[in-house]
This record gives structure tokens, sequence and C-alpha cells, in this order.
């Protein structure tokens, strides 16, 4: 019996972050970013994506300055905002959980 996969609005809490980060994928990003109104992503897009993924993995917390996740990616200062709008966003599509009312702050 096929089974289906959550809606995106199901997927995530009041704050718009994903309550289980282990229910993410390609796909789900890809939902995320239609759902958002965003283009097709592209290299640079999971370029960052992946680069936050990574330093969630590592360390728990959001980066200290996105305009690092730019530089390791040899992407212009502001490419998260270029790419995703907001650093919020960004960390939305990457499926990353609520990162705390401070940083939510700053994103």
């Amino acid at each position: 019996m096929p089974t289906s996969s959550p809606s995106i609005n199901t997927l995530f809490n009041n704050e718009g972050f994903i309550c289980d980060p282990l229910q993410w994928n390609e796909n789900v990003a890809r939902a995320i970013a239609r759902h958002d109104g965003l283009p097709p992503l592209t290299r640079d897009h999971w370029a960052i994506i992946r680069t936050l993924r990574d330093h969630y993995a590592r360390f728990g917390t959001a980066p200290p300055a996105f305009s690092h996740v730019c530089c390791v990616n040899h992407l212009g200062k502001h490419c998260v905002e270029h790419l995703f709008r907001s650093q919020r966003e960004a960390w939305r599509i990457a499926g990353l959980p609520d990162p705390g009312e401070e940083a939510r702050a700053y994103m």
C-alpha cells in the first residue's frame, strides 16, 4: 500500500521551521522552495544548503555570520539574501529546526 509524504504545511511549527529534521530530504527542499515562490534550486542554492546543514551538524547552531557561508562557497557576501531572499528562508529550505528566539531575530 503506497504511503504519501506529509504535506508541506504539516512539517512546520508555528514559526515556520521544520518540526522533525529527519523528515527533510532534497525533494522536501524543492517543495519548500516551490511553495514559497522561489525559482528552481541551482548549484549555488545547494552549496549554501549543504554548508548550512554541515555547520548545524557540527555545532548545533546557525552560523554566527551568514556571509561566512557565502565566502566558504566563493559566492558574493550577500549570496544568501540574493538566492533565498532571507537567511530564515535558507534555513527553512535546508530543513533545519527552529534556531531559537534570539537567532530568529537576526535572520
